[in-house]
């Protein structure tokens, strides 16, 4: 009987092992495997395919319905996002009105038209932009299903972001073009109707063979299988490319790990490659003219510098390959790639390529859900390319006062909105664009003022090598920049990303007083900060007076070039004021600033700063 217990505890014991286990090893995240078949008409800009998907459910829950997203279909009159146009207050100039005059030969549109799970008819329903699948067999947690899909579509007039015979004339632009997963996290389905914002997806791997016209040239996701049946610059050196039989070829692509495939076509595209010492090779694709061969020419030398600079500042980058082309209607970031347009001058052009390319860092790979949390990717990734573009032309001595002056700008206008919006329903562009390009770059460089660069730093590429491929939220990263820092910032989230209240930090008062010199700060926004007071001496010296906030719970460590410091203090949130003393006499100062070096995002810099 004792034996028995003791095995029946043992068994006990070994289940809440297990148990804990499993639910301290983190998030779940689904996988994907896609195969696809597609046949392109360049005449009637129309295409047919067949879609294998290979879906595993690693959540602990049982799915009875999936969705995928239909993208193309938002390009027709009368969608959501032709109506979410034609009503905000201040429309994308790039799409205004024009969906909603689209013919029927210039719409976009993508229909599934026979769909199986495990061989077995399933039930679907096109809602605008998602397709929604109700499955008489659930997919189970931990199992993997097969699903088969035919599907045909048009590709639309260039509008937004994708589409045909774009301002610049290229012919093809084809992203968000074939029926896409929605994913599924520990939040639930992400099945966000398509209306100009955003793109949340699953990794997982893609197969996709293109046929199309003989004479077009493609470039985008992935690696080409059959380059020297190809050709197209993509061949071996020294192979000589056999002339095909037929009208069209067909482009052989795989993609390991990624959550997106974009491929771009023209017939009148200039491929070239360029191969980095470490065995990645950059791929440009233009249509050579006036506006673009010799800035694409010189843009070749720009690329490879680029990756190799955000690789040693925020993780290495993880594909043997990098394509930049031309097409689409701005920039947009795409697995392993990027769409943008080409005729601009050369600090356009390499501003964008730079900024498109900072993606595959915070799109690409560490993949924050955008649509929940934009600013972790468009605002981190301004952060990166400003840093970048002042590397690569050694300039720019403040290269992050553009976003804290589009930052600025955003809270004068009246029309600020929390950063924890979602991206699709910003009541503007302008709030949203800001927040999520300016502000969201300003939390990064603000971040490096409230613990220090250099830890800022550190706690970049740990956020990196813990959770790429990983789909963080702001709870992850500001854990990661706790573990670096030894500091407490849930406040900091709370403050800067869930509310508008600003920041605003004032010298008071400053007077003599027995013994030395006294000085009364004032808090007067809404958002408490640790504060950086440098006293300037007449003769020439400064010392620093540092007030971390005490919910902090420490101090930040003395950052290089910082005068020395004179007097730590915390200063809690809830007291407006604070007075230090000093042991040196008034009389001998030159001026009081709070924060010189311009990183803390005080809206009114005029209170600041006190000279004698």
């Amino acid at each position: 009987m004792a034996k028995y217990r003791f095995r029946s505890l043992l068994g006990l014991f070994f289940f809440m092992t297990i148990s804990l286990g499993y639910a301290q090893n983190g998030r779940f995240q689904q996988a994907v495997a896609y195969k696809m078949e597609v046949d392109m008409d360049v005449v009637t800009n129309q295409y047919k395919g067949l879609q294998s998907l290979s879906y595993t459910n690693n959540s602990p829950d049982t799915l009875k319905r999936v969705f995928y997203h239909l993208y193309y279909n938002a390009f027709q009159p009368g969608s959501m996002m032709d109506v979410r146009s034609r009503t905000i207050a201040d429309p994308d100039q790039r799409v205004k009105d024009r969906i909603s005059k689209l013919t029927p030969e210039e719409i976009g549109y993508l229909h599934a038209t026979k769909l199986t799970m495990n061989g077995k008819p399933v039930r679907f329903t096109e809602v605008g932009t998602v397709l929604e699948v109700d499955l008489d067999q659930p997919i189970l947690p931990n199992s993997t299903v097969k699903f088969e899909m035919a599907f045909e579509g048009q590709v639309p007039l260039q509008v937004r972001r994708s589409g045909r015979d774009s301002e610049e004339g290229v012919r093809y632009s084809m992203s968000q073009w074939y029926p896409k997963m929605a994913n599924y996290d520990e939040q639930g389905w992400h099945a966000n109707p398509y209306v100009a914002r955003e793109f949340y997806g699953i990794w997982g791997d893609f197969d996709v063979k293109i046929t199309i016209d003989k004479t077009y040239t493609l470039g985008g996701t992935g690696y080409l299988q059959n380059p020297n049946q190809i050709g197209h610059g993509y061949q071996d050196e020294g192979v000589k490319v056999s002339e095909p039989k037929g009208k069209t070829l067909t482009w052989h692509f795989v993609a390991p790990q990624v959550h997106d495939f974009m491929w771009a076509a023209d017939n009148k595209y200039k491929h070239d490659k360029v191969q980095m010492a470490n065995g990645i090779t950059v791929h440009h694709f233009y249509i050579p003219g006036e506006k673009t061969t010799e800035n694409w020419e010189k843009l070749k030398e720009f690329t490879p510098k680029a990756i190799d600079y955000l690789s040693q500042k925020f993780g290495q980058y993880p594909y043997k390959q990098f394509s930049v082309v031309q097409g689409g209607d701005g920039g947009m970031e795409y697995a392993m790639s990027t769409l943008i347009t080409g005729e601009r001058s050369l600090p356009s052009l390499v501003g964008v390529m730079v900024h498109e390319l900072a993606h595959s860092w915070f799109h690409g790979v560490l993949a924050s859900n955008e649509s929940l949390y934009p600013w972790m990717d468009e605002g981190f990734t301004s952060y990166a390319t400003n840093l970048a573009m002042a590397s690569i032309f050694q300039s720019n001595p403040a290269p992050q006062r553009s976003s804290y002056g589009g930052y600025y700008r955003l809270v004068k206008s009246g029309l600020e909105e929390p950063m924890s919006t979602h991206a699709d329903h910003y009541q503007t562009n302008a709030a949203y664009g800001a927040a999520a390009y300016s502000k969201g770059a300003v939390f990064l460089a603000q971040l490096g003022y409230v613990i220090g660069e250099d830890v800022r730093d550190r706690g970049m590429l740990r956020y990196w090598n813990t959770w790429k491929f990983k789909h963080p939220n702001v709870n992850d990263l500001v854990r990661v920049m706790e573990k670096e820092s030894g500091l407490e910032l849930d406040w900091y989230k709370e403050y800067f990303v869930n509310s508008t209240k600003t920041i605003d930090y004032a010298v008071k008062e400053v007077k003599a007083s027995e013994g030395g010199t006294s000085i009364t700060l004032e808090r007067v926004g809404a958002m408490p900060m640790p504060v950086d007071v440098v006293i300037t001496y007449k003769d020439g010296t400064k010392e620093l007076v540092y007030l971390p906030l005490e919910m902090m719970r420490g101090e930040k460590k003395a950052e290089v070039n910082a005068p020395s410091l004179v007097l730590s203090q915390d200063w809690s949130w809830t007291h407006p004021t604070h007075t230090i003393s000093l042991k040196r006499a008034m009389d001998t100062i030159k001026s009081v600033e709070i924060d010189p070096s311009k990183r803390m995002a005080d809206v009114q810099v005029e209170n600041n700063k006190v000279e004698f």
